[in-house]
């Protein structure tokens, strides 16, 4: 009987909780030089990431390498559980959000709309060579690029984890925005649609 995504949850939380700081750190900079190897951090845009948490792979590194014309953002949880975007650059205020995740200290009309991104980085507990993408179960990346399902890129949506992450196959559910590309510290692989 294969695992429910709960199970699934269970076991990579624990496989990335197992990584030594040091392998965190490693990874992180692999991933920066997989990334700043593609044409997706020379291309002029909005780059959306992530405030790494619970071990989440950390993208410090890959905000040190954007590119000229392109625009680090971060994500903002919506009193309706929708994603909004805000440019941010260290030293900028940061406010905890309610799961106390720092998000930039902006105002709502600054914000920018998750189709106005060019890349977006998103964490991930667990995926497949086939782009199949689980998270923490929040669903808020799917609901924020749901209309990816019927249009291809931009954004382009990559997802970035450990490669201790990856499973042979994840079952997927109608609401599952597949990704474009995976990286790991192993390597960037563009995802086939």
């Amino acid at each position: 009987m294969a695992p429910t995504r709960t199970e699934l949850r269970h076991l990579l939380r624990a496989r990335r909780a197992a990584l030594k700081p040091g392998e965190r750190l490693a990874a992180a900079d692999a991933v920066a030089r997989h990334l700043g190897g593609t044409p997706l951090l020379r291309e002029p845009g909005y780059v959306a990431g992530y405030w790494a948490v619970g071990g989440e792979l950390p993208l410090h590194a890959v905000q040190l390498r954007l590119a000229s014309g392109q625009v680090w953002c971060l994500p903002l949880v919506q009193d309706d559980g929708s994603l909004r975007f805000a440019p941010w650059r260290a030293g900028d205020p940061l406010a905890p959000n309610r799961y106390g995740i720092p998000e930039p200290a902006v105002e709502p009309a600054s914000t920018l709309a998750p189709s106005d991104m060019s890349l977006v980085l998103l964490p991930l507990l667990g995926f497949d060579a086939a782009g199949h993408r689980l998270g923490m179960g929040g669903g808020y990346y799917d609901r924020a690029f749901a209309f990816r399902r019927d249009q291809p890129a931009p954004p382009r949506l990559v997802g970035v984890g450990y490669g201790c992450q990856e499973l042979p196959a994840l079952a997927t559910e109608a609401w599952d925005v597949a990704l474009d590309g995976i990286v790991t510290e192993h390597g960037y692989r563009a995802i086939g649609r």
